[in-house]
């Protein structure tokens, strides 16, 4: 091994875990994304050129895996107990009334915010990220370690005088702004949005596929410290201690010697709260001191030291005046309530979401109800209740429509999905109009001088009736329409003709079909090379595309149905754009002919192997068969494949004896 390689891998995992902890702790960055990324990417080139170099801590590790994994099931070293609730001042006397009558001496308390997320217990050992479980039902929890690798606030390896081992609990989330993205991508290719940050953070830490887990905007709070050889004998000290090691604890956290300072606490909180970037519900109130803890003990349920009191959700009653029915680029069609204003969160309310028709089932709505509104995550206002008493008696229940609202298409519901669809996609004006916005997009298209507004002025003047009119387009068109001068109308021709250079992948995503994101693309691009070869393909060969479920594919099989879409893709072809992905120069014949399948974890990652099987003229295949040359086989493969491969005689390889064919 060259010493100068190895010393620069060891400089590159120092700085990019300081960038780490700087930003994602600290909340201090000290380098810009594009110098983070350059950095990791240079050393991720180098791990993968020196796989003995391997280290499960370097912050690589946080991009994940794209191996699928079931999770084993862990029990706890400690109880996983859930926090008693109380609700008014009253309830936390009594609870300090209580400590007071059972440990008959002075009792300092420490109050701390309680995050509405989703409970993990980290365990390090020597200083390393060992193990990460969830709460599951309290004994026992799902081993989620290669996902919370990930979580880029969560140190893999710890600095200091920390003890050999300890366990370290606290809470995963979503904060508001990364919700909204994340809920912004899933409508953008026709997912259901997450009802609200909790949600979306429990079920990003139980996705089968790590990378998927490190593309979701998860963020971590620590808070109680768990071991043999703690350095403290006070909660506080003892999370003091934790923040030097680098681990990421609340800095809103406050010692409190009396009832009176709880109280200040609990309400200065209830209306600062509402300017975090972050979900809080309540605050969490313990004993300080870790003897009196062991005193005081546990019920069946919960600790008898601490306690949690809940915020009431801010909710204001109001009338429904009427209901929208939106038609967004998917079809998707989306009940809008529209009420009379009211002033809810520091916010003035005067529509809120429905979801769908079983929301509207559910509340039995009827127009002039009287409704309770919430903010659901202080973000979304949402109908959470219908005061009865107060239904006037000639009101008429809130039905949902069965005609698109914008082209009368009778609208349909897949079994199994709660949203209704319009299936006119390439009539339907609103979908026709996100269709192209969505094309035109920064991370697809990313064509310079056209934005919403300016779709709707070209549809609107009978220039854009689908994607393909884009390249139709001329400045001489375009002038006569208002707002649009001569530099505007130039910039939008030459950033059409700019576009006809953009890769394969990300076309792929500007078509817009149904629940094919930027990442199922990437993946679609990479397994089937050309436009032709995925109209082709049949379902099999589909879900054999890594990330492709059957949902996905039955989607993209119904696209290619459509001699709408097919027309549109002929016509995209003619004006020039990329419907190939460039083939990269073969670094070998060396596996030419040869077919590999390639299963279980490597020291190098699946997608570095897979590169490299056809960088030497090799073909990735996904299922075993007669006609498969080699299984590349890495750690923890199913047994079923292996005992397919020994049935059909086909010679198993081990990654080692890879590498000494390829020459890499």
């Amino acid at each position: 091994m060259n010493t100068s390689v190895n010393q620069k891998i060891e400089a590159l995992r120092d700085k990019l875990n300081l960038y780490n902890h700087k930003y994602y702790v600290l909340n201090n960055p000290v380098v810009s994304d594009f110098e983070y990324d350059k950095e990791m990417e240079e050393l991720m080139a180098l791990e993968a050129a020196h796989p003995e170099c391997f280290d499960p801590t370097s912050p690589s590790v946080r991009v994940g895996s794209d191996l699928n994994r079931e999770f084993k099931q862990v029990p706890h070293l400690y109880p996983m107990l859930s926090l008693g609730n109380t609700y008014s001042e009253e309830e936390i006397k009594d609870f300090c009334n209580r400590i007071d009558k059972a440990v008959s001496r002075s009792v300092n308390y420490v109050c701390e915010l309680k995050f509405d997320g989703t409970a993990i217990s980290l365990t390090y050992e020597n200083g390393i990220l060992t193990k990460a479980v969830t709460r599951g039902d309290g004994q026992v929890g799902d081993d989620v370690t290669e996902n919370v690798k990930t979580i880029k606030s969560i140190p893999l390896r710890l600095r200091g005088d920390y003890p050999q081992q300890f366990e370290i609990r606290g809470e995963i989330y979503i904060p508001h702004k990364g919700f909204e993205q994340l809920n912004k991508e899933r409508t953008d290719i026709g997912e259901e949005p997450f009802a609200n940050p909790r949600n979306a953070a429990a079920g990003s830490l139980k996705l089968q596929n790590s990378s998927m887990v490190a593309r979701r905007p998860l963020e971590c709070f620590l808070y109680q410290l768990l071991g043999d050889e703690l350095p403290a004998d006070t909660h506080s000290e003892n999370l003091e201690k934790a923040c030097s090691w680098g681990l990421r604890i609340s800095p809103n956290m406050k010692f409190c010697e009396s009832f009176d300072k709880i109280i200040d606490f609990v309400k200065e909180w209830d209306t600062k709260r509402k300017t975090l970037p972050f979900d809080v519900d309540g605050v969490v109130i313990k004993v300080d001191s870790l003897p009196m803890r062991d005193e005081l003990g546990y019920t069946a349920k919960s600790p008898r030291w601490a306690i949690a009191y809940k915020y009431k959700a801010e909710e204001a009653y109001t009338r429904l005046l009427s209901v929208d029915f939106q038609v967004g680029r998917t079809g998707a069609v989306t009940p809008v309530a529209n009420l009379e204003p009211v002033q809810l969160a520091g916010t003035t309310v005067k529509r809120a979401s429905l979801h769908n028709a079983d929301i509207i089932a559910t509340l039995d709505l009827h127009y002039n109800d009287l409704v309770a509104v919430e903010k659901g995550g202080e973000i979304i206002p949402k109908i959470t209740a219908v005061d009865v008493l107060q239904r006037p008696a000639d009101s008429r229940r809130v039905e949902f429509i069965k005609e698109c609202p914008e082209c009368g298409a009778p609208l349909k519901r897949t079994e199994g999905e709660a949203a209704h669809y319009c299936p006119n996609e390439t009539e339907c004006p609103p979908q026709i109009k996100g269709k192209i916005e969505h094309f035109i997009g920064r991370k697809a298209m990313n064509i310079d001088g056209l934005g919403s507004e300016t779709v709707t002025l070209l549809y609107d003047n009978g220039l854009l009736h689908n994607v393909a009119d884009l390249y139709k387009l001329t400045v001489k068109q375009l002038l006569p329409l208002e707002r649009l001068g001569e530099k505007s109308a130039q910039n939008i021709v030459s950033g059409i003709e700019i576009s006809k250079t953009v890769p394969f992948a990300r076309v792929l995503f500007a078509l817009g079909i149904r629940f094919v994101g930027e990442t199922v693309a990437k993946q679609l691009a990479e397994a089937m090379k050309s436009i032709e070869n995925i109209e082709k393909a049949t379902f099999d060969q589909l879900t054999d595309v890594d990330e492709i479920g059957d949902k996905i594919a039955g989607s993209i099989l119904n696209y290619f149905k459509d001699e709408k879409n097919i027309e549109i893709i002929n016509r995209l072809k003619a004006a020039g754009i990329q419907f190939e992905k460039e083939q990269s120069v073969s670094a070998s014949d060396r596996l030419k002919g040869v077919s590999i399948v390639v299963s279980g974890v490597f020291s190098r990652s699946r997608d570095e192997i897979k590169a490299l099987v056809e960088a030497h003229g090799g073909k990735n295949v996904s299922s075993i068969s007669a006609k498969t040359d080699y299984v590349l086989a890495g750690e923890n493969m199913g047994p079923a494949k292996l005992e397919k491969a020994r049935k059909l005689g086909i010679k198993i390889i081990s990654e080692e004896e890879f590498i000494n064919m390829t020459g890499d």
